[in-house]
């Protein structure tokens, strides 16, 4: 097994993003609960951990802490942002409400490189996201970066091995900020980078084997990467085992069905079921404007027609998932876990807390781009591997408001105009996503010599690595013409074409 980092989670929507990135250097990397005995992490063997943000005061009442023998367990100790004020907290220093949050770009000064920034320029631009900041150092550490507003935002304690930075290096707003990481991996924790693509899989297989035994599994698969990558994973270590159920429930983009049938029985010996339910998912969400009403609706209708499905299958203890670790992390509820929620994935929190079915999700700790390399190693096309993600409840978030066919219909076709463009441009495979969102608001217009009174469509379009954090992608003028001339011309309904250029933060990505 390979040494592990333990990243201490108090509840940062970033979490995994830090995990994220320490597997990218090749490192193993395991989220811990904040509250884990140190006692636990050394019999796990940890070589350093790392203290997460959060959203608390390390003042409050309710504010998550960690066991203070963590800071005696000899290894280095790296604090993000709450992790940080936490050393100071914890360690003999001070934190106070800052006079000016912290939010979104800033600047930071490197004033003593040592182990950490060894190796980066002396000015570079960071991601800040806090409201209390360090106003006094614990005895042994001293301040080796400044930001705007903090002279501490970076410090260390060489001795003891503790490092702190008030900002972010795990998004990709911070410059070489996975150097940072990386420099507290191998360069202070003297972790090996012996943590691969191969070797997840021959864990996961393992692990799937073990879990299932002789049972049986039924996976919903919707034709998307993270369906097809969990299909492919599953096929590997159990086979015949595994039954795909492919769901047409009426939220699909234009044409989905015939692809995914085609493409399935043509490329993979995979016993793939294919199901109509686009009536009775439609009925269900018939008025239903509330995101998460949607979602959950969605979620138990697509359980409902799985359990269905096994009386033509026959028996199946499990029920697979192609669930990631950003659905995982925006799912998480302030019951039992100090991230805030952003929002519920179908296949995460909006199933229903009795299941006649046991869940197996084989991606559950990996980000996109990784779940890709994995895909990739297994050989998969890449038509499947390097597809834009698209959303378990479809295009169901992508409709603001009710739900009908008529708006579907609409939102298809603009759907597909983006996507024509996209691919014959190029920018396809250069974009992280790009949708067309339908907005229930008309304008007026003018087509011919007529006035028209017809729909507005959004396009969203961004750029991102692991979709935690994503930027708004800069397309040539001339193509976002064309893509608007073509949708106002060929889609009926449609009067005006907007562009998102919103960012995450803020924003999410999808809409809804």
């Amino acid at each position: 097994m390979p040494q592990t980092i333990a990243v201490l989670d108090f509840g940062s929507q970033l979490t995994q993003v830090i995990a994220r990135r320490i597997r990218e250097c090749q490192v193993y990397s395991k989220i811990y609960h904040f509250a884990t005995p140190a006692a636990k992490l050394r019999e796990d063997g940890v070589v350093g951990i790392i203290l997460s943000g959060g959203p608390q005061s390390v003042y409050a009442k309710t504010a998550p802490h960690p066991d203070p023998a963590i800071f005696e367990l000899g290894v280095p100790v790296l604090g993000i942002c709450y992790g940080v004020q936490l050393m100071g907290h914890f360690l003999g220093g001070k934190v106070a409400l800052s006079k000016e949050r912290e939010y979104g770009h800033g600047h930071l000064t490197i004033k003593q490189p040592g182990k950490l920034f060894a190796g980066l320029p002396r000015h570079l631009r960071i991601w800040n996201s806090h409201g209390d900041k360090l106003t006094k150092l614990p005895p042994g550490f001293k301040a080796t970066a400044i930001s705007e507003n903090s002279p501490f935002a970076g410090i260390e304690d060489p001795k003891r091995r503790f490092y702190g930075i008030q900002f972010h290096p795990e998004v990709f707003h911070t410059e070489r900020g996975v150097d940072m990481i990386r420099n507290f991996l191998v360069g202070i924790c003297r972790a090996r980078q012996d943590w691969t693509t191969k070797d997840f899989i021959a864990h996961a297989v393992a692990d799937i084997r073990a879990k299932v035994g002789k049972g049986r599994v039924l996976l919903g698969l919707s034709g998307g990467v993270d369906s097809s990558v969990a299909a492919a994973l599953l096929h590997k270590a159990i086979g015949k085992q595994l039954t795909c159920v492919f769901v047409d429930n009426g939220l699909l983009r234009k044409d989905e069905r015939n692809y995914v049938e085609s493409l399935y029985k043509r490329n993979f010996k995979i016993d793939l079921r294919v199901v109509d339910a686009s009536k009775l998912f439609l009925r269900r969400l018939k008025g239903v404007t509330e995101p998460e009403q949607k979602r959950k609706i969605i979620g138990r209708t697509f359980v409902a027609v799985f359990e269905q499905s096994l009386k033509s299958i026959g028996h199946a203890e499990f029920l697979g998932q192609g669930t990631l670790y950003p659905d995982v992390i925006e799912s998480v509820s302030i019951g039992n876990n100090p991230a805030s929620l952003i929002k519920t994935h179908h296949n995460v929190g909006g199933l229903p807390k009795r299941m006649k079915l046991k869940l197996i999700e084989p991606l559950r700790e990996l980000f996109k781009d990784e779940v890709r390399q994995v895909g990739a190693a297994l050989g998969l096309p890449k038509e499947v591997v390097w597809r834009q993600p698209f959303p378990g409840p479809g295009l169901g978030v992508r409709v603001m408001g009710d739900i009908t066919a008529d708006k579907l219909e609409i939102l298809r076709n603009a759907d597909f105009v983006l996507q024509d463009e996209m691919m014959k441009s190029g920018f396809y495979w250069k974009v992280w996503q790009s949708f067309a969102v339908f907005l229930p608001v008309k304008t007026v217009g003018v087509f011919g010599d007529e006035r028209t009174y017809d729909y507005v469509v959004a396009l969203r379009i961004v750029e991102s690595i692991d979709a935690m954090t994503a930027d708004w992608a800069k397309l040539p003028y001339d193509l976002l013409q064309k893509i608007s001339s073509r949708i106002t011309n060929e889609v009926r309904g449609v009067s005006r074409v907007v562009l998102d250029i919103s960012s995450k933060p803020p924003a999410t990505i999808e809409w809804e």
